[in-house]
């Protein structure tokens, strides 16, 4: 915290404009020594938190046209003196101009500091941290918004709330115990446990988004899969809207998982187009089925497409068996052909999942595929409208422990033990949520979550 820290916060490669983020105590003096003004007055003579236009220089030799700013503390993002270069946009300007400011004092920066110093300085808390890297990797508008509500702040003050609620009863119980001839509200177990019961419901609904939270964030593994020439290839087509897969009407043809990322209502989906299952003698083919069926452990859902115009075969009964657990949707293709299969036996054999009628070469179902697979993410307590969602892993776990710690002290106060035990355990809780938030946490953890940054934030 003590050194001054640089690094270049665009991308690399060739652009417009690149920009180098200092920040630190010395950033004043530090471009002082190698930034001069069109003016020729220095950065401390003019109002800060403007672009002042001039060039870099080494040893009156200049090396890039520049605009300069210089943000004083602490109304900065580090709360700190930050400086920032905007400068050409290729590798050979910024790269010198790095080297000149490493010369001149500063320190290179390690990934995330810059966040991590915002955090530590106190302008964001470990979540609002966390929600700047979801920003920057979102995949969506929805993973942004998401990253954006976080990034708010919206979280924290949920966890603060419900912090505060529990604080109050750690309040109460440590008054009762360490006061008890004091004239106070005596405090009862029914109450307790009516208060109690009330910070399980709002911490499990947190917990209840972090399904589709996960979603947002690293996409709905989504495998198609059926047997040959039913149609996976051309299903892939359409969703895509391009032709990534080849399609002929000779059975086999995908002999290996393709993979594409494609975004439907505002959900990434991780789509994975697999080679028809079906005894087969091709051991180029045969591999590629065992790939098939492995993809069913990776897969969030699978849709299984069926042929309308063909009788059920073995092969598909055989499909049928294995998706008798998984969260699948049934897709019948090619109903603009005659009616065979028969639907109401699939209907029996896999009930409660959604089945989809479609053509998909005429392009038919293919929206009403989209809004059900929608509908699995979204279901019926977790709307697409909801900015709170639980998108972190991290999170996720802490509040679950932290309902656990709760839900033992709910096993106790049913068993009426002493305050003391039930104090041990809430105050467990209200410490495990504070992790969250960042306001009791190790330093390894401080360094782990920031290691995942990028360079320059």
């Amino acid at each position: 915290m003590e050194d001054t820290i640089v690094a270049v916060a665009t991308a690399p490669g060739e652009a417009g404009i690149g920009i180098i983020r200092i920040s630190g105590e010395k950033s004043l003096s530090i471009i002082n020594d190698i930034f001069v003004s069109k003016s020729k007055k220095k950065l401390s003579q003019i109002d800060d938190r403007r672009l002042i236009y001039g060039h870099i220089v080494e040893k009156e030799t200049i090396i890039d046209e520049v605009l300069v700013a210089y943000m004083k503390a602490p109304h900065t993002y580090t709360k700190e003196d930050v400086v920032e270069i905007n400068c050409h946009g290729g590798m050979i300007s910024i790269r010198r101009i790095l080297e000149l400011l490493l010369k001149s004092g500063a320190q290179l920066a390690e990934k995330g500091e810059f966040t991590k110093r915002a955090f530590l300085n106190g302008r964001i808390d470990l979540s609002q941290a966390e929600a700047v890297i979801d920003l920057i990797s979102s995949k969506t508008d929805k993973g942004f918004d998401v990253a954006i509500n976080q990034l708010e702040g919206n979280l924290s003050e949920t966890i603060q709330k419900i912090r505060e609620k529990l604080l109050e009863i750690i309040a109460h119980l440590t008054v009762t115990i360490e006061y008890p001839d004091e004239d106070i509200e005596e405090i009862t177990y029914d109450n307790l446990s009516m208060q109690l019961m009330a910070i399980i419901n709002e911490t499990q609904q947190l917990i209840n988004t972090a399904e589709t939270g996960k979603i947002i964030r690293e996409g709905l593994r989504t495998v198609i899969i059926g047997k040959p020439n039913v149609g996976k290839s051309s299903l892939l087509n359409a969703l895509l809207k391009e032709s990534r897969a080849i399609v002929t009407e000779v059975p086999g043809t995908t002999r290996d998982l393709i993979e594409e990322m494609i975004h439907i209502n505002g959900i990434p989906l991780k789509i994975i187009d697999t080679a028809g299952i079906r005894e087969t003698c091709d051991l180029v083919e045969k591999i590629g089925v065992e790939k098939t069926k492995e993809s069913f452990n990776i897969a969030d859902v699978i849709i299984f497409i069926l042929d309308a115009s063909q009788m059920l075969t073995n092969d598909d009964y055989q499909i049928m068996d294995l998706l008798q657990e998984k969260k699948a949707i049934i897709l019948f293709n090619k109903m603009d052909l005659p009616l065979k299969a028969d639907i109401n036996v699939v209907t029996k054999l896999l009930p409660n999942k959604k089945i989809v009628k479609a053509s998909v070469k005429k392009g038919h179902g293919i929206r009403e595929l989209e809004d059900t697979l929608s509908e699995m993410v979204y279901t019926g307590e977790i709307k697409q409208e909801n900015s709170l969602l639980i998108t972190n892993v991290r999170h996720k776990n802490l509040l679950e422990k932290a309902k656990s710690f709760l839900e033992d002290s709910m096993d106790m106060i049913e068993r009426k033990e002493a305050l003391d035990f039930i104090e041990i355990d809430l105050k467990n809780a209200w410490e495990t949520l504070g992790e969250i938030i960042g306001e009791s946490i190790t330093e390894d953890i401080i360094d782990e979550v920031f290691s995942r940054f990028c360079l320059g934030k």
